[in-house]
């Protein structure tokens, strides 16, 4: 027999942004807690709205698995003397299992008799075990918690009701001082208590109550209803996802409904608009067919239809509150002239430990020239990146992006054209941002790519300087996401410069305006591990085995690119048929050339047979064709031309001889070797089979 189980926490409204993420990980520990336990169940079914988290498992059992199961115990010349007698080890082994001596047998393992005992164990019942769920909820982590009442308890908000039902029967445990029980809350306004019949009525019980408890369906209930909006009016409303999702986990009965603003405020950049309604209302922002916006917007309201006009015209007010703040900004911003706007970072604190705004600034633009040297650019680009260093945050002060942080870069961009700048420069200005987040683009021009890479390394490098390194999950300057930026925006140029100099070129920077905490060594080796460290998430996004990871990235960095392919050609490999009899080839070479302790010009008269000479000639050849411009994939072609050189050398040569002149000669041609393959990877962390 079995029986569905309900658990649900009735809470005040949580934040939107931190609903999903709740459930996941409640859904998951319920699941965990049934395996662990050993009780069969069904499907899990997960529910959410601003006000609950609730489980329902189907089919739970009503007892435990029994277990059958063998212990091993300790060998038989240890478990029983010469006479036959059992020893004290015997009799504590049996005991321990809840076992008696005359419950031991022997199984011979490896050669070798030991005692064993067959214990089982019977199930107990699912009913008595049920309230330990209590600890289940009262573990759930959130990001920010809150503490009422007089309760020590610390929740992401206060919990008002407890739902706990293992079939119609209530599973009893408190918390918070609240009692599990029977009864669940409808919508706040259009709903009301309500007792809950059986778990698999719960989703009925609340749709009365004006409650659809399925995150899932409510957000296909807002898409329809956009949708219907659309075609009654002929508009085109995009859906940002993000945006959807929040504006889902907002309410728990939605309606859509839309309202209208001035046509005047049309005059204002399309992003300042948006913004407002998206960022600061949660409205969806409305198009025509030929993607021009249109002075109207659509939201969702948390209950039903009824007077949706005054709730429409409630709306219209607030918006229009916002946008005409918003087009007073703009009209005072075109006032402000950008070196007087440059003028204020000379007031304005970055960071108390590593100075003012201006001082970033200049660091930057230091770096973004020593980079386009680097990359060779044009004069034109490096002019164009000169003053978009300059220039790049002036919007940061502008009265637009102080209420609309989301628009700096953006801003800055149209700003910089209406003050007369190349449009150049100020699409440079709005790029170095770039990617503001993981689904977004890098910068797509030069300029602009180069100034976003110098202006996050300083960030990150800086920031470093001063101790504050990302540890866990704690990262409060998204040093982490600007520095998968950085190799995210070197792979997509393809610009082959060795990220350990730009990091080195960030270091001369810090060390100039001496805030740094820590030794130029030290500071060298942490970026360089957390580099590494960003270029193996790159990597596993893009589908790397984590072997071949391992294998790229025990190297030099060098170029971001250059390693990025590298890594692709060795995964692109691994299944060939001759993949693990060259692997096997190199990494021996690499293994037994470790051995060096004196490396010497390699001299071919003291070569014994033509197995070494053979092994010579490859390498040279090899190295000859390095030394030309070659792809990762005839790179590694190159060395896999090598595996039968390198076969032959060893089934013919003794490396390990007495003769310390042969011995030497041996493993610097190895050396030598192994530094080729070390060029592409080592190849030693692949695991082949």
């Amino acid at each position: 027999m079995s029986k569905d189980l309900l658990i649900e926490i009735g809470l005040e409204e949580m934040p939107a942004r931190f609903v999903t993420s709740s459930i996941e990980q409640f859904t998951a520990r319920i699941q965990k807690w049934f395996i662990e336990q050993k009780i069969e169940i069904g499907e899990i079914y997960s529910y959410s709205t601003p006000r609950r988290l609730a489980v329902i498992v189907k089919e739970v059992s009503e007892s435990q698995q029994d277990i059958q199961e063998e212990a091993k115990g300790p060998a038989k010349k240890i478990a029983m003397d010469e006479n036959g007698n059992w020893s004290k080890a015997a009799v504590g082994f049996s005991r321990g299992q809840g076992m008696s001596v005359d419950d031991i047998y022997f199984k011979e393992i490896g050669g070798v008799e030991y005692a064993h005992v067959e214990k089982f164990i019977k199930g107990g019942e699912t009913r008595s075990l049920l309230p330990e769920l209590k600890q289940i909820i009262t573990g759930l982590t959130f990001p920010k918690n809150m503490r009422w009442a007089n309760e020590d308890m610390k929740y992401i908000r206060p919990i008002k009701w407890l739902v706990a039902m293992y079939g119609s029967e209530i599973i009893s445990f408190t918390i918070a001082n609240v009692a599990t029980s029977n009864w669940t809350m409808g919508h706040r306004f259009l709903g009301e208590r309500v007792e809950v019949p059986a778990p698999e009525e719960y989703v009925t019980t609340l749709l009365g109550q004006y409650v659809i408890a399925d995150s899932g369906e409510r957000k296909a209930a807002i898409v329809s209803q956009l949708k219907k909006i659309e075609e009654e009016n002929n508009w085109v409303i995009p859906i940002d996802e993000d945006l959807l999702e929040e504006v889902n986990n907002l309410v728990e009965y939605p309606t859509a409904l839309f309202g209208k603003f001035a046509e005047e405020y049309l005059e204002l950049p399309e992003e300042v608009l948006i913004t407002s309604m998206k960022e600061h209302q949660r409205y969806f922002p409305v198009k025509s067919a030929d993607g021009k916006l249109l002075p109207f917007f659509v939201t969702v309201r948390n209950g039903d239809h009824q007077h949706l006009e005054t709730v429409a015209k409630g709306n219209e007010k607030v918006l229009r509150a916002r946008l005409a703040d918003a087009a007073f900004f703009y009209k005072e911003d075109q006032k402000l002239e950008i070196n007087k706007a440059l003028e204020k970072f000379k007031t304005i604190v970055y960071h108390e430990e590593i100075g003012t705004l201006a001082e970033k600034v200049e660091r930057v633009k230091r770096l973004a020239n020593k980079l386009t040297l680097e990359l060779n650019f044009s004069n034109e680009e490096k002019n164009i990146t000169n003053r978009a260093a300059e220039i790049s945050k002036f919007d940061l002060v502008t009265n637009m992006v102080y209420e609309f942080p989301e628009l700096q870069g953006i801003m800055g961009e149209k700003y910089a054209i209406q003050k007369g700048e190349a449009e150049e420069v100020a699409k440079a200005i709005n790029e170095h941002y770039m990617p503001r987040n993981a689904e977004d683009d890098t910068a797509g021009s030069n300029p602009g790519a180069a100034l976003a890479i110098v202006e996050k390394l300083d960030t990150v490098a800086s920031t470093f300087a001063i101790g504050l390194i990302p540890s866990g999950s704690q990262d409060p300057y998204a040093l982490r996401r600007q520095a998968t930026g950085i190799v995210q925006t070197l792979i997509n140029k393809n610009w082959h410069v060795e990220l350990e100099k730009l990091i080195l070129l960030a270091i001369d920077s810090i060390e100039e305006a001496q805030f740094s905490k820590m030794t130029r060594a030290d500071l060298e080796n942490e970026l360089i591990a957390f580099f590494k460290l960003r270029l193996k998430y790159v990597l596993q996004e893009r589908g790397i085995r984590y072997d071949v990871i391992d294998a790229i990235i025990s190297q030099k960095i060098g170029s971001v690119a250059v390693l990025v392919r590298k890594a692709e050609t060795l995964n692109a490999h691994k299944e060939d048929a001759d993949f693990k009899e060259t692997i096997e080839a190199l990494s021996r070479v690499i293994n037994i050339a470790a051995k060096a302790e004196t490396l010497v010009n390699v001299d071919s008269a003291l070569f014994e047979n033509e197995q070494e000479s053979e092994l010579n000639t490859a390498l040279i050849a090899v190295e000859n064709a390095l030394e030309t411009e070659v792809t990762e994939e005839e790179y590694f072609q190159l060395l896999v031309s090598l595996k039968a050189p390198i076969n032959n050398y060893f089934e013919h040569t003794m490396v390990m001889v007495e003769n310390e002149q042969l011995r030497t000669n041996r493993l610097s041609l190895l050396a030598r070797v192994a530094n080729v393959i070390k060029g592409f990877a080592d190849v030693t962390e692949i695991i082949v089979k």
